[in-house]
């Protein structure tokens, strides 16, 4: 069962709590790195929109304050602020978090919109200076937002739920006492704790933060890092009522202004001085790897392709606001056709590689060649307990999220 919103093609799962007209949405305070591209933009008037606070956070070096409030002029001007920072400066980090809670009073929801800075070219053409700055951009921007945010999650108090009126508080005793004349001996429940913590992350990662892709070997690895940190910050934050999603979507365009010649540019790395702002993608020198047909041109024929149809429509802001709103986010979240299909290819893929090779796994006993496993082994298919057989069904893949 989903929950139906405005948009009656746009359903959340009903599992995951989502905002509707029984459960209205509170008013919450984001903080958006990446607002001045394609995605965060949406992002930012989506939550606007829906009368949320947000600091737009653009990039020092690419970004004024003024024009990060011409593209939210139409909303009003008290629920955002505009900052720079540049995520690879833990300092500028820092500044936007503090700047945050100053003038909202607290901050609430953090989307990462700034994973997305790659370089097309064969992972042997691709020199020092190239794989760093993907890793300084996607992995250690993440980490820094995460070391500048994570404190505060952990140590804020979230407001108490108002009391209720005194005559259902009456009521409601009174309904206690005609219970309690067939049940004296029953003893009352303690009332809830508060919560002492908490907070979200939207973190926008890319099918590739799963899948290896031609001409993108470095920017894969920096995503799967990414999903990697998120994944294992997740089991030591969940105490503290800290949820993350990773929104992983196909091949997108970073801004819509800037023009089709600015992704598959060709610049020399060695002539980059450090400080020069990073643009979306660059197609560094090739020698092996010159022929246009060659498995590593296969990420720039993708974008050739796709063209101006790869865009981060207003429809899946619409969505990352839900899952902003629902009280049990999903780890990930697949965004777009290319992504979900994607995703199904890939474990398709390791199931049946997982299948074809499960006879060599080791038995209990430690000897190889056996069909079994070992007794510890989670998510298996069969194992055997005691010298029988025990069927165990592993989890389909959450189909409601589609």
């Amino acid at each position: 069962m989903a929950t139906v919103m405005a948009d009656s093609k746009l359903q959340l799962p009903a599992s995951c709590d989502p905002p509707g007209p029984q459960n209205p949405p509170e008013q919450l305070v984001w903080v958006i790195f990446g607002a001045s591209g394609h995605i965060g933009r949406s992002v930012a008037k989506a939550a606007l929109s829906h009368n949320d606070m947000v600091t737009a956070v653009g990039r020092i070096g690419e970004d004024t304050i003024p024009s990060i409030q011409s593209s939210f002029q139409s909303f009003p001007q008290q629920h955002c602020l505009p900052l720079l920072c540049d995520v690879r400066v833990r300092s500028t980090v820092d500044a936007v978090m503090q700047q945050s809670i100053t003038h909202f009073g607290r901050v609430d929801i953090i989307a990462v919109c700034t994973a997305g800075y790659g370089i097309i070219g064969a992972c042997e053409d691709q020199d020092d200076y190239d794989i760093r700055n993907q890793f300084e951009t996607n992995f250690f921007g993440t980490v820094n937002i995460l070391h500048a945010s994570l404190p505060y999650f952990r140590t804020r108090h979230h407001h108490s739920p108002p009391p209720p009126p005194p005559a259902a508080v009456k009521q409601e005793e009174e309904e206690e006492e005609e219970e309690g004349d067939d049940d004296d001996e029953s003893p009352e429940e303690p009332p809830p704790e508060e919560s002492t913590g908490g907070g979200r992350y939207l973190i926008f990662s890319s099918t590739t933060g799963a899948l290896g892709a031609p001409g993108l070997g470095p920017y894969c690895a920096s995503t799967r890092a990414v999903e990697g940190l998120v994944e294992s910050m997740l089991y030591e934050t969940h105490a503290f009522n800290i949820k993350a999603t990773l929104v992983e979507t196909g091949y997108m365009r970073r801004s819509t202004h800037l023009p089709p010649t600015h992704h598959h540019q060709h610049l020399s790395s060695s002539s980059a001085p450090a400080a020069k702002p990073l643009p979306h993608f660059h197609l560094p020198a090739t020698s092996p790897y010159t022929d246009p047909s060659s498995p590593a041109h296969h990420a720039l024929r993708t974008l050739q392709w796709l063209g101006d149809g790869a865009s981060f429509t207003p429809r899946g802001a619409e969505v990352v606001y839900l899952l902003a709103h629902c009280r049990f986010p999903p780890l990930r979240l697949a965004l777009g056709g290319f992504a979900v299909e994607s995703a199904r290819d890939r474990l398709r893929c390791v199931v049946e590689e997982v299948e074809d090779w499960k006879h060599l796994s080791f038995g209990e006993d430690g000897g190889g060649g056996g069909g079994g496993r070992r007794s510890g082994d989670a998510g298996g298919i069969k194992r055997e307990v005691a010298g029988e057989e025990e069927e165990e069904e592993e989890e389909d893949m959450d189909e409601d999220w589609r």
